[in-house]
């Protein structure tokens, strides 16, 4: 899966024993902000009935490939599709223009094949389903040769040493469905997809300051959409990274939003991830989260993403400030109905 900034990659194993040990009787889970799904690959392989949702349409395609989809449902010439897409000659346009031009995000001969292997992919006769995971396989293959330190509001000023590698679709690796378990991706804004659908559990990563996802990784959501977006800055984001933004982004929106989505959840066994880097505090949140039953919580110490690590740098390449610290606390707190 692709790098993505507050991943929960590492802590996976805290978060299912969480969600086991403190509901052992629930067996579905509604993952209300997405991102990659690793949490719900994750609680697919442990056998949870899973519905994730994320308002990023480039998120709703990683949800719909890795959790939707079993391997059983590629269709028998699905490896000689990666091929044919991979054989594609590359051709320049939109893409490599922009991102690998304009902006330095990919080096330009793998932006010429992404582009060929975007348009060719809009060419086949196929569900939609597999769609889905043929633009994951782009965006993982992109991900893997990228000039970044993983997130898209910048480039490195030199190449990437993977930059130079050639790009390469591969076979996404998925999972086959247990007996008598769903599993649904959906695309809504998060209040919505709260009041929409019903679940045993629900689990919140929500976003907890100012950096969005859509400006982070606003190159995946173009590619999925393959829309030719007005682009602006040094970066190249798409223009609706100015508008389209979450409340949960908003320092003075994120209480009232997060009380909303808690207020029309269909269960009331909840699993809330949250860092101590977010706009309110640890005793905030469980004030927040005691209208809704018995809370309690659990703390582990992090090392904050490569960015924080690296430190702040101007737009000629000057560092600019001071790293205020390298590791944070990610927190689980835990309702329990009453």
């Amino acid at each position: 899966m692709i790098k993505y900034l507050g991943s929960k990659r590492q802590l996976i194993p805290w978060i299912i024993e969480t969600i086991r040990t403190n509901f052992p009787d629930s067996r579905s889970v509604a993952d209300i902000f997405s991102g990659t799904s690793r949490v719900g690959f994750a609680l697919k392989e442990q056998g949870y009935s899973v519905a994730a949702n994320d308002h990023n349409l480039f998120a709703y395609h990683i949800a719909r490939c890795y959790l939707q989809t079993n391997q059983s449902d590629l269709p028998d010439n699905f490896g000689k599709i990666i091929k044919h897409l991979n054989n594609l000659p590359g051709k320049a346009d939109f893409f490599t223009n922009n991102y690998c031009i304009n902006a330095r995000f990919f080096h330009p001969k793998n932006g010429e094949k992404i582009d060929a292997i975007r348009a060719g992919i809009d060419t086949l006769d196929i569900d939609e389903q597999i769609r889905s995971v043929l633009l994951v396989s782009l965006i993982e293959a992109a991900d893997r040769i990228d000039s970044t330190c993983g997130i898209q509001m910048a480039f490195l000023k030199g190449w990437a040493p993977r930059a130079h590698l050639p790009l390469t679709l591969r076979v996404p690796s998925l999972l086959e469905a247990q007996s008598g378990t769903s599993y649904q991706a959906h695309c809504l804004d998060a209040k919505e997809a709260a009041q929409k659908i019903e679940c045993d559990i629900a689990y919140l990563d929500p976003p907890y300051n100012q950096h969005s996802y859509r400006s982070n990784y606003h190159i995946w959501e173009t590619l999925v959409r393959n829309d030719r977006p007005e682009l602006y800055g040094r970066a190249q984001k798409r223009l609706d990274c100015q508008t389209y933004k979450s409340d949960f982004n908003s320092k003075p929106k994120f209480r009232s939003s997060l009380l909303e989505v808690l207020s029309n959840l269909n269960t009331r066994k909840i699993v809330l991830s949250f860092s101590d880097e977010g706009f309110i505090t640890k005793s905030e949140i469980e004030t927040l989260l005691s209208q809704f039953g018995k809370v309690s919580s659990q703390q582990i110490d992090y090392k904050r993403y490569v960015g924080a690590q690296i430190g702040i740098y101007n737009q000629k390449g000057r560092k600019v400030g001071q790293i205020k610290k390298l590791r944070n606390k990610e927190f689980l707190y835990v309702v329990n109905p009453t």
